[in-house]
């Protein structure tokens, strides 16, 4: 289904896997052009294998040098960009807060949290350029709930709906829409790893799917479609909004 009606540049942070790679495949496929930048050499790899056509550049988001070289490269290709999605995060540890070692605090709230910063400092400048200009940022059911045994995470993710909504107030009055989107439990490769991780501590990830209204787990092209409709004309009146993608578990807040 064409959902876009123009060839879009479209930025995915942390595209080569997991909700970021059927985001970065979503709009390949809608006719745009695609930058994706990740961290991991064997991801990368892999998706350059299956989307040859798709620009994709290594970085580490939680390190501003790398974000800024990574825009330069699409500086170098483009005057605009008319889409950012936001999609870098780590589950950081699973433990008590008290058990947390300061160095994983520290790096879970780099990535999740700098690393959005950093990428959208050097993203705005050429959203100004835009015609159409949306930024999307990926949340989580985390960002309006408590979620034992994962106090970085959750912070950090309460953090970026702050962070949106206050964007979207600042960049208005340039026509850029800043949206979130907050995905409860995504069936990602990692998401039996992480419910493993959890189960030690008492939760039951799987229990809570099952206590889902929809009683499924969520599809990351679920997450790719919203994005979609978050940076079409259909959407055009909406912006500083967090969008629950979440089975009816928590239906935002």
């Amino acid at each position: 289904m064409q959902i876009l009606d123009r060839k879009l540049n479209v930025v995915v942070v942390a595209g080569a896997s997991g909700i970021g790679r059927e985001v970065a495949a979503a709009y390949q496929q809608q006719g745009c052009e695609v930058f994706v930048c990740d961290i991991s050499d064997h991801l990368i790899e892999s998706f350059g294998n299956d989307y040859p056509d798709i620009f994709i550049e290594k970085a580490d988001v939680s390190i501003y040098k790398d974000v800024a070289q990574f825009f330069n490269k699409i500086k170098q290709a483009e005057d605009s960009i008319d889409v950012l999605v936001n999609c870098a995060g780590i589950a950081g540890p699973t433990a008590s807060l008290e058990d947390i070692d300061p160095d994983e605090w520290d790096q879970t709230i780099r990535v999740n949290l700098n690393g959005m910063f950093y990428c959208l400092k050097e993203a705005i400048p050429l959203l100004k350029n835009s015609d159409t200009p949306s930024i999307i940022n990926i949340a989580s059911s985390a960002s309006f709930f408590g979620f034992p045994l994962r106090s970085p995470y959750t912070a950090a993710k309460w953090a970026v709906i702050g962070l949106t909504k206050t964007l979207a107030m600042e960049l208005g009055s340039s026509g850029i829409r800043v949206n979130a989107i907050a995905p409860g439990i995504i069936d990602t490769e990692g998401l039996a790893e992480q419910g493993e991780a959890l189960k030690e501590g008492g939760i039951d990830v799987y229990a809570a799917i099952a206590a889902n209204p929809l009683r499924i787990p969520g599809d990351p092209d679920y997450i790719a479609r919203a994005t979609l409709f978050l940076a079409s004309d259909t959407s055009s009146y909406i912006t500083g909004h967090n969008l629950s993608i979440d089975g009816g578990r928590f239906g935002g807040a």
